[in-house]
């Protein structure tokens, strides 16, 4: 059996956003990031421009003291300099941690901390099936 030395090696392709790679992003001023986003996503970013640059000197403060970044703003739209950022988003029962990738540009961190879990039902009560309903509730 002879081996195939053809075959092409293949290596992780380098992200990039709308053309551009993750530390030409990084640069970006708030605003301009904003025009690479989709319309509804580039509006939110314009109107939050203040609120990010607050949350991200935030984010540069608690991971100097190696402090967990918690947020309740789960509306907040996820920049470049959040990439490689834990943040802990609050569902509404708990903070739950977020490991921001590049992929995750342009959306909302709520996204990513799911509010509803799973229905699991247990048993059927006493009652609740034809069967049990002869039963003694003692």
């Amino acid at each position: 059996m002879a081996e195939d030395n053809n075959k092409p090696i293949l290596k992780k392709k380098e992200f990039s956003y709308r053309g551009k790679s993750a530390e030409e992003l990084k640069q970006l001023d708030i605003r301009e990031f904003a025009q690479l986003l989709k319309s509804n996503e580039r509006r939110t970013a314009l109107r939050q421009t203040e609120e990010l640059q607050k949350f991200i000197a935030k984010c540069k403060k608690n991971t100097e003291k190696k402090k967990h970044i918690k947020t309740h703003s789960r509306y907040l739209i996820i920049i470049p300099q959040m990439i490689g950022l834990t943040i802990q988003v609050y569902n509404g029962k708990a903070f739950v941690p977020v490991q921001v990738i590049g992929e995750m540009l342009g959306h909302r961190l709520g996204e990513f901390s799911v509010t509803r879990t799973k229905v699991k039902h247990g048993a059927a009560g006493v009652g609740a099936t034809r069967g049990s309903a002869s039963m003694s509730v003692k």
